[in-house]
């Protein structure tokens, strides 16, 4: 048996990425805290993520897993019905979406985001007979080439090794300022003036209300609403990719509620299964659900160990107290880092971001990669976010105690000020 980290460097391929910004080969988590084989104890600040808005091996999910197990519970099913694929249609139906008034069907795709995304753009296509979907500047909506092809990374799209088509990408929401975000969507209204004289009106358009990836850059709900409108005046179908945004990382189930707008199409994965298990699902508005049997597929659409804990997770928003108690901790977590701004000038620390989801951008792009390397050696798991990684990225689980987060935060400014 190799010793550390040489049995990865020997075997494992060049991609791995993750590995090389926390250096440490990890036995064991719970909650919010995880351990190396050394008996380290780090502050996760990560969240997979954001596959584990519940935090580490989360008791109650992880009970019910382990009965289910022991009673041989049907592990893989692809589209046949189970018990515990009904349960958590069930649930998720009257928890989440008959309580916010939403009516769609549900799609398990493959186990993982892109998948929901793949799904989505093809029955965006399928619907409306075109080809085009329009996408934003630092979109990120996963690695296969359907959604790659509306990710905004440049080095990412690169990886494709071949032309990446159908696609229209247009400025984000340029945040506070109002002149900038109004000429956004006037372009965008333009370009589809120009398309509709030509004929060629996408098919769909696809956002993130955060973009995690792209820098935790946020669109305000003005924005979304404006954005809505121009969709349904143009008969362009709105899809939220909520895979990193939604399952309550923003402070609502939905990080498009409060902007009370209701998109044709829904995508969500990562948190999704509650206990980190691979679980996507594609939500359609039922007038959208064209397909034939079978015209979409995947043999791991039916992972009933993630049908178990993703229906035991929903516990979590059967009343309201849980998503007070996520913003309670969004709030604390904006005035740290507004204070963090103020206290560092010299830094010119923009904050960003919405809920269980905000970070800092700073000037120097590489001063953020040197905050989290010092932050690792100091305990606390931390990542960065951004076109040039100059986001220091916050994703604490939203169940983390006032103790945890509040170490990660000082953690976080002492880091700062060793590297500063």
């Amino acid at each position: 048996m190799k010793d550390d980290l040489t049995i990865f460097e020997e075997l494992e391929s060049n991609v791995r990425s993750y590995i090389r910004g926390y250096p440490a080969v990890f036995t064991k988590a719970k909650g919010s805290k995880i351990w190396d084989k050394n008996g380290k104890e780090y502050i996760d600040f990560f969240s997979g993520a954001g596959a584990l808005n519940y935090g580490h091996n989360e008791p109650v999910m992880k009970e019910k897993l382990v009965k289910y197990m022991l009673n041989d519970g049907i592990t893989h099913s692809l589209d046949m019905a189970t018990a515990a694929k009904a349960d958590f249609l069930k649930k998720f139906n009257e928890v989440i979406l008959k309580p916010r008034n939403l009516d769609y069907k549900i799609m398990f795709t493959g186990p993982t985001g892109t998948n929901s995304v793949e799904a989505a753009l093809k029955i965006a296509r399928k619907a409306t007979g075109r080809t085009d979907i329009i996408c934003f500047t630092n979109g990120f909506h996963g690695m296969t080439l359907g959604s790659l092809s509306v990710t905004g990374n440049i080095e990412k799209r690169k990886g494709a090794g071949l032309p990446l088509t159908n696609s229209v990408t247009l400025p984000f929401d340029h945040g506070v300022n109002e002149e900038k975000r109004m000429a956004s969507l006037d372009y965008l209204e333009r370009y589809l003036e120009i398309s509709s004289g030509k004929d060629n009106v996408p098919a769909g358009m696809i956002l993130e209300t955060v973009q995690g990836e792209g820098g935790l850059n946020t669109a305000s709900f003005e924005w979304l609403k404006r954005t809505e409108e121009i969709c349904r005046k143009w008969g362009v179908l709105l899809i939220i990719d909520d895979i990193q945004a939604g399952v309550g990382r923003t402070g609502t189930y939905f990080s498009f509620e409060p902007a009370g707008i209701k998109p044709d199409i829904i995508c969500l994965s990562k948190s999704l299964g509650g206990f980190g298990l691979p679980l996507a699902i594609t939500l359609l508005k039922p007038e959208l659900d064209l397909w034939k049997p079978g015209e979409h597929n995947g043999t791991f659409r039916g992972n009933n160990h993630a049908f178990i804990t993703a229906a035991a997770s929903l516990s979590y928003w059967e009343d309201d107290s849980f998503e007070k108690s996520v913003q309670q901790k969004a709030s604390r977590l904006s005035e740290f880092l507004n204070q963090l701004a103020v206290r560092y000038p010299e830094l010119k620390g923009k904050v960003c971001g919405r809920g269980l989801m905000q970070g800092v951008s700073f000037q120097d792009d590489g001063f953020a990669s040197k905050v989290m390397a010092e932050a690792f050696n100091r305990g606390l798991i931390i990542e960065t976010s951004g076109s040039n990684g100059q986001v220091l990225k916050l994703l604490p689980p939203l169940t983390i105690e006032e103790e945890d987060l509040q170490k990660g935060l000082q953690i976080i400014e002492e880091s700062i000020k060793a590297v500063k």
